[in-house]
């Protein structure tokens, strides 16, 4: 192969990385609500294919409960607009990648070191920023996952149910 084939083919993998950059980013920027805007709840409901359900006001946060085929998912909305929690039940766990957002790789890091148990019904994974629990059985498994630093003044982590 001649130098220019090499160089020709180094500059079109080159250009489509440069090209694909900016839609990862912009896909990245639209998926996920932990830590985000209420805006984004709307991201997510496109994404799990979901109905708006309910929104639930509470003293400090509003609940918007998002509901599909498969499960309910629950976020929890600080009265600054930030969603601070989110939370699960039904057949399968939601995209985790989409809920979490920019707190997924440092939960997927830490799920990769947590020790897997044979039989454990119950997966805490616990970071400095986020927390996310798995526990249920077969068609009834539920979840929740929330950032410590954001939970409003006043509210107990027991809330995000």
């Amino acid at each position: 192969m001649g130098d220019f084939a090499v160089k020709g083919k180094l500059y079109a993998l080159f250009l489509g990385i440069c090209l694909l950059a900016p839609i990862f980013a912009l896909a990245q920027r639209a998926h996920g609500t932990l830590g985000e805007s209420i805006d984004s709840i709307e991201a997510d409901r496109n994404v799990l294919s979901a109905v708006r359900h309910a929104a639930t006001g509470r003293k400090g946060y509003t609940v918007e409960e998002v509901e599909s085929d498969s499960s309910i998912v629950r976020e929890y909305v600080s009265q600054s607009g930030v969603v601070f929690g989110i939370a699960w039940n039904g057949l399968v766990h939601p995209e985790l990648m989409q809920l979490l957002g920019s707190y997924y790789g440092e939960y997927y890091e830490a799920l990769q070191k947590t020790p897997h148990k044979a039989g454990r019904k119950r997966l805490q994974v616990k970071t400095d920023r986020v927390v996310v629990e798995k526990w249920g059985h077969m068609r009834n498994l539920q979840g929740r996952a929330y950032a410590p630093a954001l939970i409003p003044s006043g509210v107990s982590v027991d809330e995000i149910r």
